[in-house]
Protein backbone atom coordinates (compact mmCIF):
# COMPACT_ATOMS: atom_id res chain seq x y z
CA UNK A 1 0.00 0.00 0.00
CA UNK A 2 1.19 3.84 -1.18
CA UNK A 3 0.71 5.90 2.05
CA UNK A 4 -0.49 9.43 0.97
CA UNK A 5 2.63 10.97 2.20
CA UNK A 6 5.81 10.77 3.71
CA UNK A 7 5.58 11.29 7.51
CA UNK A 8 8.47 10.78 9.87
CA UNK A 9 7.48 8.86 12.80
CA UNK A 10 6.97 10.84 15.45
CA UNK A 11 5.70 10.55 19.58
CA UNK A 12 1.67 10.55 18.98
CA UNK A 13 0.41 13.74 20.52
CA UNK A 14 -2.56 13.91 23.40
CA UNK A 15 -5.17 16.41 24.41
CA UNK A 16 -4.66 20.04 24.40
CA UNK A 17 -1.31 19.34 22.43
CA UNK A 18 -2.59 17.23 19.76
CA UNK A 19 -5.46 20.40 19.37
CA UNK A 20 -2.87 22.93 19.24
CA UNK A 21 -0.52 21.42 16.86
CA UNK A 22 -1.84 18.87 15.08
CA UNK A 23 -5.36 20.24 14.29
CA UNK A 24 -4.04 24.01 14.38
CA UNK A 25 -6.35 25.14 17.36
CA UNK A 26 -9.61 24.16 14.63
CA UNK A 27 -12.42 26.47 16.06
CA UNK A 28 -14.86 26.02 13.41
CA UNK A 29 -15.36 22.40 12.18
CA UNK A 30 -17.44 20.85 9.52
CA UNK A 31 -19.22 17.99 11.24
CA UNK A 32 -19.12 14.13 9.52
CA UNK A 33 -22.50 13.71 8.21
CA UNK A 34 -23.14 10.49 5.70
CA UNK A 35 -22.96 10.88 2.61
CA UNK A 36 -22.28 14.59 2.77
CA UNK A 37 -19.14 15.50 4.07
CA UNK A 38 -17.41 13.72 1.28
CA UNK A 39 -14.09 15.56 -0.36
CA UNK A 40 -15.51 17.70 -2.24
CA UNK A 41 -17.82 19.03 0.29
CA UNK A 42 -15.15 19.31 3.08
CA UNK A 43 -12.30 21.16 -0.03
CA UNK A 44 -15.36 23.59 -0.48
CA UNK A 45 -16.06 24.63 3.75
CA UNK A 46 -12.53 24.99 4.41
CA UNK A 47 -12.62 27.88 1.10
CA UNK A 48 -14.79 29.38 3.96
CA UNK A 49 -13.62 29.40 6.87
CA UNK A 50 -13.15 25.69 8.36
CA UNK A 51 -10.35 24.80 10.16
CA UNK A 52 -11.51 21.19 10.62
CA UNK A 53 -13.43 18.51 8.60
CA UNK A 54 -14.36 14.50 9.65
CA UNK A 55 -15.24 11.85 7.22
CA UNK A 56 -18.95 11.01 6.62
CA UNK A 57 -19.17 7.89 9.50
CA UNK A 58 -17.91 4.76 7.75
CA UNK A 59 -18.53 1.35 8.92
CA UNK A 60 -15.76 -0.27 10.51
CA UNK A 61 -16.50 -4.04 9.63
CA UNK A 62 -17.27 -3.55 6.19
CA UNK A 63 -14.12 -1.26 6.13
CA UNK A 64 -12.02 -4.01 7.26
CA UNK A 65 -13.34 -6.71 4.95
CA UNK A 66 -13.96 -4.58 1.96
CA UNK A 67 -11.32 -3.12 -0.45
CA UNK A 68 -13.52 -1.02 -2.88
CA UNK A 69 -15.03 0.14 0.22
CA UNK A 70 -11.80 1.79 1.95
CA UNK A 71 -11.02 2.75 -1.81
CA UNK A 72 -13.99 4.81 -2.41
CA UNK A 73 -14.42 5.99 0.73
CA UNK A 74 -10.78 6.99 2.15
CA UNK A 75 -8.00 5.96 -0.41
CA UNK A 76 -8.68 7.77 -3.55
CA UNK A 77 -9.97 11.32 -1.65
CA UNK A 78 -6.54 11.62 -0.47
CA UNK A 79 -5.23 15.42 -1.66
CA UNK A 80 -2.91 17.63 0.73
CA UNK A 81 -5.43 20.67 0.60
CA UNK A 82 -7.65 18.03 3.37
CA UNK A 83 -6.04 18.24 6.44
CA UNK A 84 -5.70 18.61 9.18
CA UNK A 85 -8.98 15.22 9.18
CA UNK A 86 -10.50 12.85 11.52
CA UNK A 87 -11.63 9.90 9.89
CA UNK A 88 -14.66 8.85 11.37
CA UNK A 89 -16.37 5.02 12.23
CA UNK A 90 -19.17 3.32 14.20
CA UNK A 91 -18.41 0.07 15.59
CA UNK A 92 -19.39 -2.27 18.49
CA UNK A 93 -16.45 -4.56 18.52
CA UNK A 94 -13.10 -3.39 20.00
CA UNK A 95 -11.19 -5.50 17.64
CA UNK A 96 -12.95 -4.30 14.73
CA UNK A 97 -12.58 -1.44 15.43
CA UNK A 98 -8.85 -1.50 15.85
CA UNK A 99 -8.62 -3.24 12.92
CA UNK A 100 -10.32 -0.83 10.45
CA UNK A 101 -8.21 2.29 12.81
CA UNK A 102 -5.12 0.84 11.49
CA UNK A 103 -5.95 0.27 7.76
CA UNK A 104 -6.85 4.25 7.66
CA UNK A 105 -4.37 5.80 10.59
CA UNK A 106 -1.98 6.62 7.73
CA UNK A 107 -4.73 8.69 5.81
CA UNK A 108 -5.77 11.38 8.68
CA UNK A 109 -4.75 12.96 11.85
CA UNK A 110 -7.14 11.06 14.32
CA UNK A 111 -9.86 8.26 14.27
CA UNK A 112 -13.04 8.88 15.71
CA UNK A 113 -15.68 7.06 17.05
CA UNK A 114 -19.41 7.69 16.53
CA UNK A 115 -21.27 7.65 19.90
CA UNK A 116 -23.91 10.19 18.46
CA UNK A 117 -26.15 8.28 15.84
CA UNK A 118 -29.60 8.29 16.79
CA UNK A 119 -31.11 7.17 13.26
CA UNK A 120 -32.97 3.49 13.45
CA UNK A 121 -30.11 1.91 11.32
CA UNK A 122 -27.97 2.47 14.55
CA UNK A 123 -30.23 0.90 16.63
CA UNK A 124 -30.45 -2.26 14.19
CA UNK A 125 -26.85 -2.15 13.95
CA UNK A 126 -26.07 -1.43 17.44
CA UNK A 127 -23.72 1.44 16.97
CA UNK A 128 -23.85 4.83 17.49
CA UNK A 129 -25.87 6.75 20.45
CA UNK A 130 -27.31 3.35 20.91
CA UNK A 131 -23.97 2.23 22.66
CA UNK A 132 -24.10 5.21 25.28
CA UNK A 133 -25.82 2.77 28.18
CA UNK A 134 -22.55 -0.23 27.55
CA UNK A 135 -19.67 1.77 29.06
CA UNK A 136 -17.71 -1.43 29.55
CA UNK A 137 -17.47 -1.63 26.34
CA UNK A 138 -16.52 1.61 25.24
CA UNK A 139 -13.70 1.63 28.07
CA UNK A 140 -12.62 -1.35 25.58
CA UNK A 141 -12.87 0.12 22.43
CA UNK A 142 -11.12 3.49 23.12
CA UNK A 143 -8.79 1.98 25.59
CA UNK A 144 -7.09 -0.71 22.70
CA UNK A 145 -7.64 1.93 20.25
CA UNK A 146 -5.48 4.28 21.83
CA UNK A 147 -2.80 1.24 22.87
CA UNK A 148 -2.45 0.32 18.97
CA UNK A 149 -3.15 3.43 16.95
CA UNK A 150 -0.39 5.88 16.04
CA UNK A 151 -2.51 8.75 16.01
CA UNK A 152 -4.85 9.61 18.66
CA UNK A 153 -8.35 8.38 19.25
CA UNK A 154 -11.10 10.80 19.54
CA UNK A 155 -15.60 10.44 20.51
CA UNK A 156 -18.46 12.04 19.28
CA UNK A 157 -21.40 11.66 21.80
CA UNK A 158 -24.75 12.76 22.56
CA UNK A 159 -25.80 13.58 26.42
CA UNK A 160 -27.94 12.13 28.71
CA UNK A 161 -31.16 13.88 30.18
CA UNK A 162 -29.23 14.33 33.33
CA UNK A 163 -26.24 16.25 33.40
CA UNK A 164 -24.56 14.19 36.20
CA UNK A 165 -24.78 11.31 34.26
CA UNK A 166 -23.66 12.68 30.85
CA UNK A 167 -20.68 14.33 33.00
CA UNK A 168 -19.52 11.10 34.35
CA UNK A 169 -19.89 9.66 30.92
CA UNK A 170 -17.34 11.64 29.26
CA UNK A 171 -15.08 11.26 32.64
CA UNK A 172 -15.07 7.57 31.88
CA UNK A 173 -14.27 8.15 28.22
CA UNK A 174 -11.17 10.52 28.82
CA UNK A 175 -9.75 8.10 31.59
CA UNK A 176 -10.27 5.03 29.05
CA UNK A 177 -7.98 7.48 25.89
CA UNK A 178 -10.12 9.92 24.36
CA UNK A 179 -7.85 12.40 23.13
CA UNK A 180 -10.90 14.95 22.10
CA UNK A 181 -14.46 14.78 22.66
CA UNK A 182 -17.88 16.22 20.48
CA UNK A 183 -20.42 16.81 22.53
CA UNK A 184 -23.87 17.30 20.40
CA UNK A 185 -26.57 18.87 23.27
CA UNK A 186 -29.38 16.48 22.32
CA UNK A 187 -30.28 13.25 23.63
CA UNK A 188 -30.77 10.28 21.08
CA UNK A 189 -34.83 10.69 21.22
CA UNK A 190 -34.16 14.23 20.29
CA UNK A 191 -34.34 13.80 16.46
CA UNK A 192 -36.29 14.69 13.19
CA UNK A 193 -39.18 16.63 14.11
CA UNK A 194 -38.73 16.44 18.00
CA UNK A 195 -34.96 17.58 17.53
CA UNK A 196 -35.73 20.41 19.53
CA UNK A 197 -32.91 22.82 21.01
CA UNK A 198 -29.55 21.43 22.21
CA UNK A 199 -28.21 22.04 25.40
CA UNK A 200 -25.17 24.15 25.64
CA UNK A 201 -25.82 23.73 29.83
CA UNK A 202 -24.83 19.94 29.33
CA UNK A 203 -21.83 21.37 26.86
CA UNK A 204 -20.78 23.83 29.60
CA UNK A 205 -20.99 20.79 32.55
CA UNK A 206 -18.63 18.56 30.32
CA UNK A 207 -16.21 21.14 29.69
CA UNK A 208 -15.17 21.93 33.14
CA UNK A 209 -15.09 18.42 33.89
CA UNK A 210 -12.43 17.16 31.76
CA UNK A 211 -9.16 17.94 31.04
CA UNK A 212 -9.20 17.28 27.22
CA UNK A 213 -10.33 19.42 24.61
CA UNK A 214 -14.20 19.66 23.72
CA UNK A 215 -16.23 21.07 20.42
CA UNK A 216 -20.19 21.83 20.74
CA UNK A 217 -22.44 20.44 18.72
CA UNK A 218 -25.88 22.05 17.92
CA UNK A 219 -27.82 25.02 17.70
CA UNK A 220 -25.39 26.82 15.31
CA UNK A 221 -26.78 28.46 12.23
CA UNK A 222 -24.70 31.59 11.87
CA UNK A 223 -21.36 32.80 12.93
CA UNK A 224 -22.87 34.73 15.61
CA UNK A 225 -24.02 31.46 17.04
CA UNK A 226 -20.31 29.74 16.75
CA UNK A 227 -19.00 33.00 18.92
CA UNK A 228 -21.93 32.88 21.12
CA UNK A 229 -21.30 29.32 22.20
CA UNK A 230 -17.45 29.49 22.63
CA UNK A 231 -18.29 32.39 25.40
CA UNK A 232 -21.19 30.20 27.08
CA UNK A 233 -19.71 27.11 27.19
CA UNK A 234 -15.88 27.86 27.32
CA UNK A 235 -15.79 25.16 24.44
CA UNK A 236 -12.27 25.21 22.05
CA UNK A 237 -14.76 24.78 19.32
CA UNK A 238 -17.43 24.55 17.41
CA UNK A 239 -19.20 21.93 15.18
CA UNK A 240 -22.22 22.58 12.41
CA UNK A 241 -23.93 20.07 10.52
CA UNK A 242 -26.92 20.90 9.16
CA UNK A 243 -25.93 25.14 9.33
CA UNK A 244 -23.14 24.51 7.13
CA UNK A 245 -24.83 22.40 4.44
CA UNK A 246 -27.59 24.80 3.95
CA UNK A 247 -24.61 28.06 4.24
CA UNK A 248 -21.28 26.49 3.88
CA UNK A 249 -20.01 30.22 3.76
CA UNK A 250 -21.42 29.83 7.72
CA UNK A 251 -17.82 30.41 9.58
CA UNK A 252 -17.16 33.53 7.06
CA UNK A 253 -19.86 35.19 8.28
CA UNK A 254 -21.52 35.68 5.03
CA UNK A 255 -24.57 35.02 3.61
CA UNK A 256 -24.09 34.94 -0.21
CA UNK A 257 -26.55 34.18 -3.53
CA UNK A 258 -26.85 30.30 -3.95
CA UNK A 259 -25.85 30.16 -7.13
CA UNK A 260 -22.16 31.06 -6.12
CA UNK A 261 -21.43 28.55 -3.89
CA UNK A 262 -23.33 26.04 -6.06
CA UNK A 263 -21.31 26.78 -9.10
CA UNK A 264 -18.63 27.09 -6.89
CA UNK A 265 -19.33 23.73 -5.48
CA UNK A 266 -19.82 21.56 -9.03
CA UNK A 267 -16.46 22.48 -9.82
CA UNK A 268 -14.84 21.22 -7.34
CA UNK A 269 -16.81 17.74 -7.90
CA UNK A 270 -15.34 17.73 -11.69
CA UNK A 271 -12.01 18.12 -10.03
CA UNK A 272 -13.31 15.36 -7.31
CA UNK A 273 -16.00 13.16 -8.83
CA UNK A 274 -18.74 11.72 -6.01
CA UNK A 275 -21.73 9.78 -6.15
CA UNK A 276 -24.41 11.85 -8.07
CA UNK A 277 -27.02 10.90 -5.35
CA UNK A 278 -24.57 13.34 -2.89
CA UNK A 279 -24.39 16.52 -5.17
CA UNK A 280 -27.93 16.41 -6.06
CA UNK A 281 -28.50 15.92 -1.67
CA UNK A 282 -26.15 19.30 -1.61
CA UNK A 283 -27.80 21.26 -4.32
CA UNK A 284 -31.13 20.45 -2.73
CA UNK A 285 -30.10 21.99 0.58
CA UNK A 286 -28.45 25.04 -0.69
CA UNK A 287 -31.47 25.94 -3.00
CA UNK A 288 -34.05 24.67 -0.21
CA UNK A 289 -36.02 27.78 0.07
CA UNK A 290 -36.04 28.92 -3.59
CA UNK A 291 -37.29 25.58 -4.25
CA UNK A 292 -40.00 26.28 -2.11
CA UNK A 293 -40.85 29.43 -4.78
CA UNK A 294 -39.91 27.27 -7.80
CA UNK A 295 -41.51 24.01 -7.05
CA UNK A 296 -41.37 22.68 -10.76
CA UNK A 297 -37.73 22.62 -10.46
CA UNK A 298 -37.83 20.66 -8.02
CA UNK A 299 -38.99 17.96 -9.93
CA UNK A 300 -36.17 18.56 -12.50
CA UNK A 301 -33.65 18.28 -10.31
CA UNK A 302 -34.97 15.24 -9.03
CA UNK A 303 -34.94 13.75 -11.85
CA UNK A 304 -31.81 14.11 -14.04
CA UNK A 305 -29.14 11.49 -14.38
CA UNK A 306 -25.90 13.44 -14.65
CA UNK A 307 -23.84 15.92 -13.30
CA UNK A 308 -23.99 18.30 -16.28
CA UNK A 309 -27.89 17.45 -16.11
CA UNK A 310 -27.78 19.06 -12.22
CA UNK A 311 -25.64 21.65 -13.67
CA UNK A 312 -28.06 23.00 -15.90
CA UNK A 313 -31.29 22.98 -13.10
CA UNK A 314 -29.02 25.03 -11.37
CA UNK A 315 -28.62 27.39 -13.70
CA UNK A 316 -32.15 27.39 -14.29
CA UNK A 317 -32.62 28.18 -11.22
CA UNK A 318 -30.13 31.16 -10.93
CA UNK A 319 -31.88 32.44 -13.93
CA UNK A 320 -35.10 32.42 -12.32
CA UNK A 321 -33.67 34.49 -9.00
CA UNK A 322 -32.60 37.29 -10.75
CA UNK A 323 -35.82 37.29 -12.71
CA UNK A 324 -37.58 37.59 -9.35
CA UNK A 325 -34.70 40.33 -7.99
CA UNK A 326 -35.39 42.39 -11.03
CA UNK A 327 -39.09 41.93 -10.44
CA UNK A 328 -38.39 43.38 -6.24
CA UNK A 329 -40.31 45.96 -5.11
CA UNK A 330 -37.85 48.78 -3.22
CA UNK A 331 -38.47 48.81 0.35
CA UNK A 332 -39.82 44.83 -0.09
CA UNK A 333 -39.31 42.49 2.83
CA UNK A 334 -38.64 38.42 2.42
CA UNK A 335 -41.75 36.64 2.76
CA UNK A 336 -42.32 33.37 4.86
CA UNK A 337 -40.82 34.51 7.63
CA UNK A 338 -37.11 34.02 6.27
CA UNK A 339 -34.82 36.51 7.30
CA UNK A 340 -33.50 37.10 3.72
CA UNK A 341 -34.54 36.48 0.50
CA UNK A 342 -34.70 32.91 -0.88
CA UNK A 343 -31.86 33.30 -3.35
CA UNK A 344 -29.64 34.29 0.08
CA UNK A 345 -27.66 31.27 1.91
CA UNK A 346 -29.58 31.02 5.09
CA UNK A 347 -30.03 29.03 8.00
CA UNK A 348 -33.22 26.37 8.06
CA UNK A 349 -35.20 25.91 10.92
CA UNK A 350 -36.71 22.35 11.09
CA UNK A 351 -40.32 22.97 11.94
CA UNK A 352 -40.91 20.92 15.08
CA UNK A 353 -43.52 18.49 16.50
CA UNK A 354 -47.27 20.33 16.38
CA UNK A 355 -49.00 22.32 19.16
CA UNK A 356 -50.44 19.75 21.68
CA UNK A 357 -48.02 17.11 20.40
CA UNK A 358 -46.81 16.66 24.36
CA UNK A 359 -49.90 16.20 26.01
CA UNK A 360 -50.14 13.41 28.42
CA UNK A 361 -46.41 13.54 29.58
CA UNK A 362 -44.40 12.61 26.75
CA UNK A 363 -43.04 13.00 23.08
CA UNK A 364 -44.60 11.67 20.29
CA UNK A 365 -43.27 9.16 18.23
CA UNK A 366 -42.29 10.05 14.64
CA UNK A 367 -44.69 7.25 13.75
CA UNK A 368 -47.99 8.72 15.24
CA UNK A 369 -46.53 12.54 14.18
CA UNK A 370 -46.96 10.65 10.43
CA UNK A 371 -49.70 9.00 11.44
CA UNK A 372 -51.34 12.36 12.23
CA UNK A 373 -50.31 14.06 9.39
CA UNK A 374 -51.84 11.15 7.19
CA UNK A 375 -55.46 12.03 8.30
CA UNK A 376 -55.35 15.89 7.11
CA UNK A 377 -55.60 17.22 3.76
CA UNK A 378 -52.23 18.57 2.87
CA UNK A 379 -50.05 15.06 2.38
CA UNK A 380 -46.09 15.08 3.26
CA UNK A 381 -43.51 15.94 0.83
CA UNK A 382 -42.30 12.29 0.81
CA UNK A 383 -46.21 10.76 0.42
CA UNK A 384 -46.30 13.16 -2.35
CA UNK A 385 -43.71 12.19 -3.74
CA UNK A 386 -45.06 8.05 -3.41
CA UNK A 387 -48.44 9.65 -4.73
CA UNK A 388 -45.87 11.13 -7.94
CA UNK A 389 -44.69 7.41 -8.25
CA UNK A 390 -48.00 5.51 -7.94
CA UNK A 391 -51.29 7.97 -8.66
CA UNK A 392 -53.17 5.41 -7.35
CA UNK A 393 -51.82 5.52 -4.28
CA UNK A 394 -53.85 6.12 -0.96
CA UNK A 395 -52.62 6.67 2.61
CA UNK A 396 -56.05 6.36 4.45
CA UNK A 397 -55.53 4.57 7.32
CA UNK A 398 -58.95 2.76 7.14
CA UNK A 399 -57.72 1.09 3.70
CA UNK A 400 -54.40 0.01 5.13
CA UNK A 401 -54.47 -4.26 4.98
CA UNK A 402 -55.15 -5.89 8.61
CA UNK A 403 -52.35 -8.51 9.58
CA UNK A 404 -52.26 -10.54 12.33
CA UNK A 405 -48.97 -10.00 14.25
CA UNK A 406 -46.31 -12.27 15.74
CA UNK A 407 -46.76 -12.71 19.33
CA UNK A 408 -43.03 -12.23 20.09
CA UNK A 409 -42.05 -9.14 18.41
CA UNK A 410 -45.59 -7.10 16.71
CA UNK A 411 -44.60 -8.00 12.68
CA UNK A 412 -46.80 -9.40 10.40
CA UNK A 413 -46.90 -13.56 11.58
CA UNK A 414 -46.47 -16.07 9.01
CA UNK A 415 -49.88 -17.34 7.67
CA UNK A 416 -49.07 -20.97 7.57
CA UNK A 417 -47.07 -20.53 11.12
CA UNK A 418 -47.92 -22.96 13.71
CA UNK A 419 -46.52 -20.85 16.16
CA UNK A 420 -48.06 -17.75 15.60
CA UNK A 421 -44.63 -15.73 15.14
CA UNK A 422 -43.32 -14.12 11.99
CA UNK A 423 -40.48 -16.29 9.82
CA UNK A 424 -37.89 -14.86 11.63
CA UNK A 425 -38.94 -15.70 15.27
CA UNK A 426 -40.66 -19.21 14.10
CA UNK A 427 -36.82 -19.82 12.86
CA UNK A 428 -34.88 -18.97 16.00
CA UNK A 429 -37.93 -20.88 18.35
CA UNK A 430 -37.62 -24.00 15.83
CA UNK A 431 -33.79 -24.63 15.92
CA UNK A 432 -33.73 -23.40 19.62
CA UNK A 433 -36.63 -26.09 20.48
CA UNK A 434 -35.68 -28.25 18.16
CA UNK A 435 -39.58 -28.30 16.25
CA UNK A 436 -40.75 -28.36 13.20
CA UNK A 437 -43.29 -26.01 11.75
CA UNK A 438 -44.98 -27.50 8.71
CA UNK A 439 -46.91 -24.01 7.40
CA UNK A 440 -42.96 -22.50 6.84
CA UNK A 441 -40.69 -25.59 6.15
CA UNK A 442 -38.36 -25.36 8.88
CA UNK A 443 -37.75 -28.66 9.73
CA UNK A 444 -35.21 -28.78 12.26
CA UNK A 445 -36.15 -32.36 13.88
CA UNK A 446 -34.56 -34.24 10.29
CA UNK A 447 -31.49 -35.77 11.35
CA UNK A 448 -28.17 -35.03 11.47
CA UNK A 449 -28.08 -39.30 10.78
CA UNK A 450 -29.03 -38.04 7.16
CA UNK A 451 -26.70 -35.13 7.40
CA UNK A 452 -23.46 -37.19 8.43
CA UNK A 453 -24.19 -40.14 5.74
CA UNK A 454 -24.34 -37.51 2.43
CA UNK A 455 -21.72 -35.76 4.28
CA UNK A 456 -19.74 -38.96 4.51
CA UNK A 457 -20.34 -39.46 0.95
CA UNK A 458 -22.58 -42.32 1.25
CA UNK A 459 -25.77 -40.96 0.22
CA UNK A 460 -26.91 -38.58 -2.86
CA UNK A 461 -29.90 -36.71 -2.81
CA UNK A 462 -31.93 -36.97 -5.99
CA UNK A 463 -35.17 -35.50 -5.64
CA UNK A 464 -38.56 -35.62 -3.60
CA UNK A 465 -41.65 -37.32 -4.29
CA UNK A 466 -44.87 -36.12 -3.23
CA UNK A 467 -48.51 -35.32 -4.58
CA UNK A 468 -49.55 -33.61 -7.29
CA UNK A 469 -48.80 -29.86 -6.77
CA UNK A 470 -47.46 -30.42 -3.38
CA UNK A 471 -43.78 -31.67 -3.95
CA UNK A 472 -42.53 -32.04 -0.83
CA UNK A 473 -45.69 -33.85 0.76
CA UNK A 474 -48.86 -32.69 1.95
CA UNK A 475 -48.21 -30.92 5.18
CA UNK A 476 -45.57 -33.23 6.11
CA UNK A 477 -47.86 -36.51 4.91
CA UNK A 478 -46.35 -39.21 3.23
CA UNK A 479 -43.55 -38.74 0.52
CA UNK A 480 -40.63 -41.09 -0.34
CA UNK A 481 -37.21 -38.99 -0.38
CA UNK A 482 -35.28 -40.87 -3.22
CA UNK A 483 -31.51 -41.28 -2.45
CA UNK A 484 -28.99 -42.93 -4.50
CA UNK A 485 -25.65 -44.54 -2.53
CA UNK A 486 -22.24 -43.76 -3.09
CA UNK A 487 -20.80 -46.92 -2.05
CA UNK A 488 -19.65 -49.49 -4.29
CA UNK A 489 -21.95 -52.04 -2.95
CA UNK A 490 -25.18 -49.36 -3.32
CA UNK A 491 -24.58 -48.57 -6.85
CA UNK A 492 -27.57 -48.62 -9.39
CA UNK A 493 -28.93 -47.65 -12.67
CA UNK A 494 -30.30 -43.72 -12.89
CA UNK A 495 -33.67 -45.99 -13.84
CA UNK A 496 -33.71 -47.31 -10.45
CA UNK A 497 -32.93 -45.20 -7.68
CA UNK A 498 -33.34 -46.76 -4.55
CA UNK A 499 -36.14 -45.33 -1.92
CA UNK A 500 -35.49 -44.46 1.67
CA UNK A 501 -38.59 -43.70 3.47
CA UNK A 502 -37.77 -40.40 6.09
CA UNK A 503 -40.35 -40.96 8.63
CA UNK A 504 -42.78 -40.61 5.96
CA UNK A 505 -42.12 -37.28 5.64
CA UNK A 506 -40.73 -35.54 2.34
CA UNK A 507 -37.40 -33.99 2.13
CA UNK A 508 -36.27 -30.94 0.37
CA UNK A 509 -33.05 -30.55 -0.71
CA UNK A 510 -32.01 -27.66 0.97
CA UNK A 511 -32.38 -28.96 3.80
CA UNK A 512 -29.23 -31.16 3.20
CA UNK A 513 -26.38 -29.15 5.12
CA UNK A 514 -28.37 -28.54 8.15
CA UNK A 515 -28.08 -30.46 11.13
CA UNK A 516 -30.86 -32.92 12.07
CA UNK A 517 -30.89 -35.87 14.70
CA UNK A 518 -34.12 -37.69 14.72
CA UNK A 519 -34.39 -39.28 11.30
CA UNK A 520 -34.38 -42.70 10.41
CA UNK A 521 -33.17 -43.65 6.93
CA UNK A 522 -33.96 -47.21 5.74
CA UNK A 523 -33.86 -48.38 2.21
CA UNK A 524 -36.81 -49.56 0.16
CA UNK A 525 -36.06 -53.06 0.71
CA UNK A 526 -35.62 -53.03 3.95
CA UNK A 527 -31.78 -52.51 4.59
CA UNK A 528 -29.38 -49.93 5.32
CA UNK A 529 -26.30 -48.15 2.98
Amino acid sequence: MVLPFSVEAMPKLEGFEFWSRTLGGARHVVAPMVDQSELAWRLLSRRHGAQLCYTPMLHAQVFVRDANYRKENLYCDVCPEDRPLIVQFCANDPEVFVQAALLAQDYCDAIDLNLGCPQMIAKRGHYGAFLQEEWDLLQRMILLAHEKLSVPVTCKIRVFPEIDKTVRYAQMLEKAGCQLLTVHGRTKEQKGPLSGTASWEHIKAVRKAVAIPVFANGNIQCLRDVERCIQDTGVQGVMSAEGNLHNPALFEGRSPAVWELAEEYLDIVRQHPCPLSYVRAHLFKLWHHTLQVHQQLREELAKVKTLEGIAAVSQELKLRCQEDISRQKEGEKPSGGLPFFHWICQPYFRPGPKEGSKENGGARSKRALEEEEGTTDVLSKNKQKKQLRNPHKTFDPSLKPKYAKCDQCGNPKGNRCVFNLCRGCCKKRAFKETADCPGLLLKPQLTSHLRKRLYSGNLLLLHTEGQAGLPFGPSWGPGDAVLRSRLPGWTCPPHSPRVFKMNNKPFQRWDVPRLFDNMNVTGANGGRP
